[in-house]
């Protein structure tokens, strides 16, 4: 039987969740994200690592960086880590 990791499945939630909102927020505006900053993924990252060592907000990665799954990350995998709106 597999383990469950609370943590890992309560993050990945409040992400699922704060994407929806985001995008559900952005739909209606017409302003196009143009990524400022890009990291590469290296061995052991995660994006909960990635948005603390960026001093980002979960909400702020999630809409800079859509449909990315955090469970499947991979090393050299690029990743927005600061944008502004156009």
């Amino acid at each position: 039987m597999a383990k469950i990791n609370n943590k890992a499945a309560m993050f990945n939630i409040v992400f699922m969740l704060s994407l929806l909102l985001i995008v559900s927020m952005a739909d209606g505006r017409g302003k196009t994200l143009q990524c400022d900053k890009v990291v590469g993924v290296q061995g052991g990252d995660t994006c909960l690592g990635i948005i603390q060592s960026s001093n980002s907000t979960t909400a702020t990665f999630v809409a800079i960086n859509p449909n990315l799954n955090c469970s499947a990350l991979f090393v050299g995998q690029w990743l927005c880590v600061s944008a502004t709106f156009n």
